[in-house]
């Protein structure tokens, strides 16, 4: 059986003794109903986990005792970043969720002309702290003891620009006039993979994206939504060279 896992944002020692932050405690008091001397795993983003024993001091307050440091990774082989125009809540958390879930290294969320939503800097700044909650909260689910890295910049161009940096592959997911992953997807990487919003990029967009190094890639016959296209994507990458192959 898996043990509950948490995350803290902290050095952390085996041996020591640490206080879970409220929003912790209220998960493993509240919502899990776990037990003092209960058995649990936490990990604070930079490597390996720690096995220990909860330690109930109240109704709402709770530290963690560090028995022993395990030295376990569930990182992919490839290095994966996703590049995803900005869509709508419900959709983008999705995504986040299940490519942290598939092995996704990096994400990179950018505007676009036909996306539906455009968020100032102060809304990004709010939504991006949103979604570093829902990726916590996939790591504790799926068991990656690294956070993937999430980042908005102000423009299209720009995270193309950024994301391209050291990849080896740079993939336009497009479902017109593209050529089948099997080649492209192919490879040690690092890759980066392109998705656009719904309705995909306009033409100005995709041009821009070709003469970055882009390469148009489609993923069979059918026309794939914006929140499937990306995850289908790291799927076949992990399929073809990664951690399902």
């Amino acid at each position: 059986m898996t043990l509950p896992r948490f995350y803290l944002d902290n050095d952390l020692a085996a041996g020591e003794s640490v206080s879970l932050p409220a929003t912790v405690a209220h998960h493993a008091l509240r919502v899990l109903r776990l037990r003092d001397r209960a058995a649990i795993t936490l990990f604070n983003g930079r490597g390996g986990e720690f096995e220990g024993r909860l330690q109930v001091a109240g109704a709402a307050q709770a530290s963690a005792r560090l028995e022993r440091f395990h030295a376990v990774e569930r990182e992919s082989p490839l290095r994966v970043t996703l590049i995803q125009a900005w869509v709508t809540t419900e959709k983008l958390e999705l995504i986040v969720e299940k490519a942290v879930e598939l092995g996704v290294a990096s994400m990179v969320l950018v505007p676009a002309a036909r996306s539906v939503v455009q968020l100032d800097a102060e809304r990004r700044e709010r939504r991006l702290r949103r979604l570093q909650d829902v990726i916590i909260a996939a790591c504790c689910q799926c068991g990656r003891n690294r956070l993937p890295s999430i980042q908005a910049p102000e423009t299209l161009h720009e995270g193309l620009a950024s994301a391209r940096t050291g990849a080896a592959a740079s993939i336009l997911l497009d479902p017109t006039d593209a050529e089948p992953p099997t080649a492209a997807l192919s490879g040690p990487g690092p890759f980066v993979l392109v998705v656009g919003p719904e309705g995909g990029l306009d033409d100005a967009e995709r041009s821009m994206a070709l003469r970055m190094g882009y390469r148009p890639v489609h993923l069979g016959p059918r026309i794939l939504r914006t929140e499937t296209a990306g995850l289908a994507g790291l799927v076949a990458l992990q399929v073809l060279g990664g951690d399902l192959r």
